[in-house]
């Protein structure tokens, strides 16, 4: 009887041994796969600064101006004046519908006096 508890009980830490390796081994994965994660979304806030940067560079007001002078001809675009807005009072809004009856119920009844009703 002793000699099966300890062959059982061999089995038994050879296979805790065996699913810890197991363990370790995808934990070391899981740990690889983070890295290079950490790396790809380092790269890409990088690339997402270059770009915002470029941006920026690329819509600068004087830059702007000087396309809009050379290609006039082309898109006849002018420079915005103050008097090219209008106030809020010139808005025409439009009027809030009015609701249609379609069922119209008479009412017929008569009015309590000193809180009886007849």
């Amino acid at each position: 009887m002793k000699s099966f508890l300890y062959l059982a009980a061999a089995l038994a830490v050879m296979g805790l041994a065996f699913w810890a390796y197991q363990e370790n081994y995808q934990t070391q994965s899981a740990l690889k796969q983070s890295a290079q994660l950490k790396r790809e979304i380092g790269e890409l806030r990088e690339t997402l600064a270059i770009l915002e940067a470029e941006w920026a560079y690329l819509n600068r007001p004087l830059r702007l101006a000087e396309l809009a002078e050379i290609n006039f001809d082309r898109l006849g675009l002018l420079p915005l004046m103050p008097d090219q807005f209008g106030s809020i009072e010139q808005v025409a809004f439009p009027l809030p519908p009015t609701m249609a009856v379609t069922n119209p119920i008479d009412v017929v009844g008569q009015l309590s006096v000193g809180g009886q009703f007849p």
